[in-house]
């Protein structure tokens, strides 16, 4: 088998892969400076409901509330995702106004009752996921 060699004696094929590798980097190196430039514009309300959105519905899966809840559950993570939008629902409720965070706050408690239903054994009131922010869910 022959090697393919351009006019120096390189191997074309070497250069054809480094053109390639570094035409892929300088275009991801623009897709990220321009998605950097982009979240400069996206309000903190956005980015705040953005985040409680993706905490509550990854909790809504862990607790069993998806497609397959035999393989999806898993009340450990749903505890700790649940503790974090509590968190960030409560810390953030005052910069968001109450119409964004009435609405957060809905999806959380219907988060909880649920992982509350999903436990074999309940925590006492007041001491489940993210009761120590909003306080008791019954």
């Amino acid at each position: 088998m022959d090697t393919i060699r351009d006019a120096d004696g390189d191997l074309a094929a070497e250069k054809t892969t480094d053109a390639g590798r570094q035409a892929r980097w300088e275009e991801q190196e623009r897709a990220a400076a321009s998605a950097t430039r982009d979240i400069a514009d996206v309000p903190a309300v956005e980015v705040i409901t953005t985040a409680a959105v993706h905490l509550m519905s990854a909790a809504a899966v862990k607790v069993g509330l998806a497609d397959d809840p035999a393989t999806q559950t898993d009340l450990d993570e749903a505890r700790k995702l649940i503790n974090a939008l509590a968190g960030l629902i409560t810390a953030g409720a005052p910069e968001i106004s109450d119409m964004h965070a009435r609405s957060l706050r809905d999806g959380l408690r219907s988060v909880q009752l649920a992982f509350r239903e999903a436990s074999v054994i309940p925590d006492p009131i007041g001491k489940g996921p993210g009761e120590k922010w909003t306080g008791p869910v019954n």
